[in-house]
Parts: structure tokens; sequence; C-alpha cells
């Protein structure tokens, strides 16, 4: 059965903990418009349960939490498509930011671009010792378009950031716990059982307090955030006026190294 005939995003609910999984296995769970909007849909009904006390995020099959922003879709949109598609996908990680409850990304594997932007939007992260992280969107003569060039830094310090987001390198789970991106690193088969037990752990705390806690240690991290993300709109449909963006993305999908032209 191919992608476009199964629904892009499963939630399942039990005891209290949501669990949203991107259902895309055979294009490793990438974000195409459609598989944005159906996580948007997902989370605004998680908003309105109010007996969810936690919620998982994680990906269908064993190879990829998601792989990204889907490139054969970028690869036809023009600037102005661009600019809509990072709009997309802020106002969707926005309502994972925006939940009352705390929100777990269980990283099954790799977690690049999109998917690790989605990662950065969550509360915690537990990560499959496979799993890999990066933001590789500069080897496609892009950036960061979901949040990622704000929340990463947030996350991990400037400094540290901007090497990943340069040179869009990717690292191991191991590594990403040590600088910060993820929470825990657990082995492959425990990923599940670990993820199901920290979300329903934190289901049993008061959910009075776990939200004003959400809050509070939200607006300690936040700072400027919000222009941040709107500058980063309008530097991701910079980039999309590019030919260097359209010569990437034709690269990857030809699957051959990119030429660069600096315009």
């Amino acid at each position: 059965m191919a992608d476009r005939d199964v629904e892009p995003v499963l939630l399942e609910s039990r005891d209290r903990v949501a669990t949203l999984r991107l259902n895309r296995p055979k294009a490793l769970n990438a974000l195409d418009p459609p598989t944005l909007r159906a996580l948007a849909a997902a989370l605004d009904g998680i908003a309105a349960d109010d007996t969810v006390r936690a919620v998982v995020i994680t990906g269908a099959g064993e190879k990829a939490f998601c792989a990204g922003a889907d490139i054969a879709a970028m690869a036809a949109m023009g600037p102005a498509d661009g600019h809509g598609y990072a709009r997309l996908g802020h106002d969707v990680l926005a309502r994972i930011d925006d939940l009352d409850v705390p929100v777990v990304a269980a990283v099954n594997g790799a977690a690049l671009g999109g998917g690790l932007e989605i990662v950065l939007a969550c509360d915690l992260a537990i990560a499959a010792e496979r799993a890999r992280l990066g933001l590789p969107e500069i080897t496609l003569g892009l950036i960061p378009g979901f949040g990622g060039t704000q929340r990463l830094v947030r996350r991990i310090g400037l400094a540290r950031a901007r090497e990943l987001i340069y040179l869009g390198t990717m690292v191991g789970a191991a590594d990403g716990l040590r600088l910060g991106i993820v929470d825990r690193v657990v082995p492959d088969d425990r990923l599940v059982d670990d993820a199901a037990a920290l979300a329903a752990e934190l289901a049993k705390r008061p959910p009075v307090a776990l939200r004003q806690a959400k809050r509070a240690t939200r607006a300690a991290a936040e700072s400027a955030l919000h222009a941040g993300l709107r500058l980063e709109i309008e530097a991701f449909a910079a980039t999309f006026a590019t030919d260097d963006r359209v010569e990437g993305l034709r690269a990857f999908l030809e699957k051959r190294p990119a030429q660069w032209k600096g315009r």
C-alpha cells in the first residue's frame, strides 16, 4: 500500500497518555503538507481532551522518527510556496509547544531536519541507540525552516548550534545526549517501554501543577523566541528564492553532488 493511501498520523490514547505516530514509513515519515495538517488536527484533538495528561510522539518503522521535510514536495515549490510551507511547519510545531501537558519525543531512528525540529519542540526526548540527529538543510541550499535555528540555540547554546546548522552535521544518539539535544539514550528494544513509562510517570503528576511548571519553564527559556521565529520564516523564504535551493533539491533527487553558485 502506498504511503498516500494510509493515515499519515495515528493517534491513540490509553491511561491518560496520548501517543502520536508519524505513519509514512516508506517515506521515512517525511513531513509533506498533508502530513503536517494531519499532525495539526491530531494535536488539536489532544488539546481539547482534558483526560490527556502526557503525550508521546514517535515514528512508524525502525529507520526513522522523521527524516524531515519531504524533499520531492519542496522541489516542486516556488518561493511563495516555501514561505507558506515554513508558516505551516511553524504553526504545527507551535501546537506541540503550546500543549498544556508535557510531550515526550521517542526518537526511534533518524530525526533530521523537520524531524529534529519536532524533537526540539517537545519537553523531553528519549532516543534509541540507533537514532541519528541533525539539521542538514544547508546541504540542500536551505536553512532549518520549522523552528530549528531558534530552538536548537536555546537547547544547546549558540556555538554548538551554529556548528551543527552551518555544517549540516549528523550526530549519533550518544553525542546527542552529550550535547543536550536528547535527555536519555536507551537500547533500541527498550525505547517504546521506556518512553511509555516516562509518560505514565508524568501523567501521575498533579495536572495543574505540571501545567504551571511547563508554563514557567517555557517562559524562562523563550526570551525573544517569537521574534526569532518570525525572522526564521523570512530567512527560510529567502533561501527558497535562490538558484542554490533549486540545485540542492534537484541534486538530492538525482543522487549527485550539488554545484553551488552562491545565488
